[in-house]
């Protein structure tokens, strides 16, 4: 007899996984669209700050669905990566300001990511609680990216570089003394997810973090390259537009 679908246990890359990936390829390519179809416009502006606060209300939701239902303590201080690229997203899209949208652009499109392609998920399937809050956000601040840049047009430069590189240098910081202090293990700088990860195949706790650290700025700065080798005139009409 077939197990209910309340009963089922989400599963890495099961039926749920693979519908959760078709959602944000269909919701990328209309929010690309979208952002290109009213770029510089007052209907992108207005467009922009609606996201915004959809993305800061799913925050807010996420994490008192954490404080109120989840046992662990690590889920009632948003202090992962994953729970400040909401509020960042959602100050990116609200001002569009350089900064912020550098930060979502490469915290979202590559840390952000990784909660897609390999979630640190366990419990119930679809439709629970759980599912529905984690994936929420996650598909949120990863769209928020993907509308920022490739629909609105406001694209990295080194300047965004260096100021992710040291934001998320001082998030680290002070992940690793909570984690010391507290005994949690944010940003998994104190052991691996239990659960499949990129961090399998970058060596042992804790030479992964050194590993870490060398992909995320060679990474980064890939993720830059293409848009500062264009000409400074394509560029400022790009950010102007």
């Amino acid at each position: 007899m077939e197990e209910p679908v309340a009963d089922r246990e989400f599963t890495t890359y099961g039926l749920s996984h693979w519908l959760v990936l078709v959602v944000f390829a269909a919701g990328a390519t209309v929010l690309v669209a979208s952002g290109r179809r009213t770029r510089g416009t007052e209907t992108e502006r207005r467009v922009s700050r609606t996201f915004a606060v959809v993305v800061l209300a799913s925050a807010v939701v996420s994490q008192s669905y954490s404080i109120l239902v989840l046992t662990d303590p690590e889920n009632w201080v948003p202090l992962q990566v994953s729970d400040l690229a909401a509020p960042v997203a959602a100050f990116a899209l609200w001002t569009r300001r350089p900064w912020p949208c550098a930060l979502t652009y490469f915290w979202c499109l590559t840390l952000s990511t990784q909660a897609l392609l390999f979630p640190v998920l366990t419990g119930p399937d679809f439709p629970s609680r759980t599912f529905v809050t984690f994936w929420g956000l996650h598909l949120l601040v990863v769209w928020a990216a993907v509308y920022l840049t490739w629909g609105a047009g406001r694209t990295p430069d080194w300047q965004g570089y260096w100021f992710s590189i040291t934001a998320t240098a001082g998030w680290a910081a002070v992940a690793m003394v909570v984690n010391t202090v507290a005994g949690t293990n944010y940003g998994y700088l104190g052991r691996p997810p239990e659960s499949a990860s990129i961090l399998d195949v970058l060596g042992p706790w804790p030479w992964y973090v050194l590993s870490i650290v060398a992909l995320v700025l060679a990474c980064w700065a890939l993720m830059t390259w293409p848009w500062v080798r264009r000409s400074p005139v394509v560029r400022a009409a790009g950010a102007g537009s």
